[in-house]
This record gives structure tokens, sequence and C-alpha cells, in this order.
């Protein structure tokens, strides 16, 4: 089995090559994964070198809006797992444009190739971001609800979608959609909220908390989406959207604080700082699809999940240090 994973050396994305290629995944044991990455400041070939040396790893540098290389490398794939995407909301307020060309025609020019090629199953890796902002008191979304983005950013993956749905009804592409809520964990690059925060305290310097830091997210770690989206590649419905959540509902105030106690410094350490444009005040995913359908609960607890990543990241600093700078 040939499967062509887009953006494999970003944070999610490698954590997906890296668990394939150890065999964590039963039914990609013995598949040859390509991953295609243009390696912009998100993406990292050191995240790979775990699996470097293995003969079922091919690495591909280029750009997914290239139709050329896309067409070349999706030949003879039987799965392409979608995860390139230009990811930050504040960069994509500054400037929207590389947004529009990786999500949205990036996207289109995965699809186009997937479709020509006869790709057996096209997964493109969303977020809990296209469905907008809920309330305290809201049920969190489900797969059928409508789509409201408020940010260039999750108004980018909402196009891609809705995009990647329509060549599934239009022209047959066995296409699935994941969406998954915030994910931390190691290799994320510290831009995010808990990687910029721990290192950050790591190096002793303050960290900036949004507006009231009452924003609400539903945090899953890295491990259990990729599980998540693994499942709906072996075994999703064509034409069908699959949430993967985490579980854990908390605001932006009570992750810094746990930060924190885990790091042994106190709220001096905190700078409010003003909130970002249209910053939606929460997000929170029904995972009853994806749970009956395939079996999915996330496994890693957000106490065990955090501390491992704050372990990572102090034991790590020759990673993090250079992209900081």
């Amino acid at each position: 089995m040939r499967i062509v994973v887009t953006g494999g050396a970003g944070f999610i994305g490698s954590h997906f090559v890296r668990q394939a290629i150890k065999g964590h995944y039963p039914g990609f044991s013995d598949a040859e994964l390509v991953v295609l990455d243009k390696l912009t400041y998100a993406g990292n070939r050191a995240n790979l070198a775990a699996v470097a040396d293995s003969p079922r790893l091919r690495f591909v540098e280029g750009d997914i809006c290239d139709e050329r290389l896309v067409g070349e490398s999706l030949r003879g794939a039987e799965l392409v797992v979608h995860f390139a995407a230009e990811s930050h909301v504040d960069r994509s307020i500054a400037g929207a444009e590389d947004f529009i060309r990786t999500n949205v025609l990036g996207t289109h020019t995965l699809l186009n190739a997937a479709t020509e090629s006869g790709v057996g199953k096209f997964v493109h890796v969303s977020t809990d971001e296209v469905y907008g902002s809920l309330e305290g008191g809201e049920a969190p979304w489900a797969e059928e609800e409508a789509l409201k983005p408020n940010s260039p950013y999750s108004a980018s993956k909402a196009s891609a979608d809705l995009l990647a749905l329509a060549v599934h009804r239009t022209h047959g592409l066995p296409v699935c959609v994941t969406r998954g809520s915030n994910t931390y964990g190691p290799h994320q690059y510290p831009e995010k909220i808990i990687p910029l925060f721990v290192t950050n305290l790591l190096d002793a310097r303050k960290v900036p908390l949004y507006g009231d830091g009452e924003n609400v997210r539903d945090w899953l770690h890295v491990d259990d989406h990729c599980r998540g989206i693994a499942l709906v590649a072996e075994g999703g419905k064509p034409g069908e959207v699959y949430n993967v959540g985490g579980g854990t509902e908390l605001t932006n105030r009570e992750v810094t604080h746990r930060l924190l106690e885990f790091l042994g410094v106190d709220q001096s350490m905190v700078e409010y700082v003003p909130d970002r444009k249209a910053h939606d005040r929460r997000y929170a995913m029904d995972i009853t699809k994806i749970s009956g359908q395939l079996g999915y609960q996330p496994a890693v607890t957000w106490e065990k999940g955090l501390a491992e990543t704050i372990g990572w990241y102090a034991a790590h600093r020759e990673w993090w240090e250079p992209l900081k700078q």
C-alpha cells in the first residue's frame, strides 16, 4: 500500500507518519509512506528523524499547489492523508493570502490529482474552528452543524472542506473529512499557546494571555488525534465528516494556570494582552459519530498528556530554541 501524507513534516502530520512507520496503525503496517512537504517555517525534517532511516519512508520537498509535482507524487497512491495547511489564526489575520493559496488552492490541486490518479481514499484533515463559536451553555457541535468560520484561517479550511466534499459528490472521489479539536503534544511549533507558554516559562519569560483568558477550547492530544484520523482512513465512509475531539474543555486561563503549576512559577509571569480580533469564545465537538461507527475514544488524559508534553519541551531545547530565535 502506498500512502501520500501532505504536510508530513509538520506537527500533526509527522506524528501520524512516525506512528504509522512504527506499526501503531495495523491497517498500514506494511505501507510505503511518501511525505510531501514544502518545509515552510512550521515544517521540519527533524520531526521525522526517528523514522528517517526506514525503507518504507520517502520524502518529497515541494508545494501542494505545484500541479506537476502533486500529479507525480500521487501516481499509484491508494490513500492520501492531507495535513498540509497554514494553520495559525494570528498570521491569517495579519495576512490571509498564504492561507487562501495553500488551504484552498492547494487542496484543489490535490483533489484534482487524486481524481485523475484514481486514489482509493482521500482524508482531508480539518479543524473544529470551521464551526465558528459556541456560548457557554450550547451543546457541542455535531457534524451536521452549519459552518460559520470567523477568521481567515477557519474560512480557508471551511472552503477546503466544502470543496473536498463537492469533489466526492461530483466526481466520486472517496473523500472523508476529519475535524480535530485543539491539538497539543511534542514537536508543535512554538507559536500555539501550549508550546509558546511552556518555552517562554522555561526561559523565565512572561506569557501573553489574550483578553480575559476565558476562551474555552477542547484539548486533544496529538496521539489521539492521529489515531482518530487513522481510523477514518481505514474505515470511514466516503462523503462523511468525522469530529475528532478530546473531551477536555478548559479556558485558556485554566490551561495557563496548570502550566504555571507544573513549572513552579506564579501568576506574575502572566501578561494580559489585548484580545485577538474576532476571537471565538468556545469550541466543543460531539464525537458520538466516530465513537459509534469506528470505535474512537480519546485515551491520553489531560494530566498525563500535558506532563509529557512539558517534559518533552524541557528535554529538547535544541529543537525549539532555533525556531524561537
